[in-house]
């Protein structure tokens, strides 16, 4: 099988279910952001060495996947003719809660913040800012979706909850290499 089917060439792509839309649709940007997230959380990936973090943006990546796949399905095509989910995999709370509890576990080991921060940190960490800020731009295209087609709230609350949970995890891996956060206090 070809990667290529020239489908796309005239500005067009289907989302899953069949329907064909503009690439520059609200749909087609939210998904295409969420994979570019989880592509950069791959590019992070390459500069931890922590197991049980690996591990952690793995299940992420994973979780990526799912969320993308429904995000690229128009409400109206998520439930199949005999009543069942056109999806096998959605996201829950159940994926929120993971993520609360492992920012919980890392903020036990820092400081409260009392400034904002500037991103840094060393590679890793500077990588995990970046892909929060794509995480943001992300939830956000969701948020727009969802002003004109139906999101399922789940799809928003995960990524505002991975969006915080990049930002510990940027800052517990900075400190434990020893980083020193610079931060800024404005003119105040």
């Amino acid at each position: 099988m070809k990667i290529y089917t020239k489908t796309g060439d005239k500005g067009e792509t289907a989302l899953y279910g069949g329907t064909r839309v503009s690439k520059a649709c609200a749909r087609v940007e939210s998904y295409g952001t969420i994979d570019e997230l989880n592509s950069f959380i791959g590019f992070a990936k390459t500069e931890i060495a922590d197991e049980k973090v690996l591990n952690q943006l793995k299940k992420i990546q994973f979780d990526l996947f799912t969320l993308g796949s429904e995000s690229a399905t128009p409400t109206d095509k998520l439930t199949l003719a005999n009543g069942k989910s056109r999806l096998t995999l959605m996201i829950s709370d159940v994926e929120i809660e993971e993520l609360e509890n492992w920012m919980d576990e890392f903020e036990k080991e820092l400081q409260p913040l009392q400034y904002f921060i500037l991103p840094g940190g060393g590679k890793g960490a500077t990588s995990l800012h970046i892909c929060r800020t794509v995480c943001r731009r992300a939830e956000r295209s969701l948020v727009f979706l969802n002003e004109s087609e139906e999101v399922r709230t789940e799809l928003i609350k995960y990524l505002n909850r991975l969006s915080d949970y990049l930002f510990v995890l940027a800052r517990w891996l900075g400190k434990n290499l020893g980083a020193v956060e610079q931060v800024w206090k404005g003119r105040g």
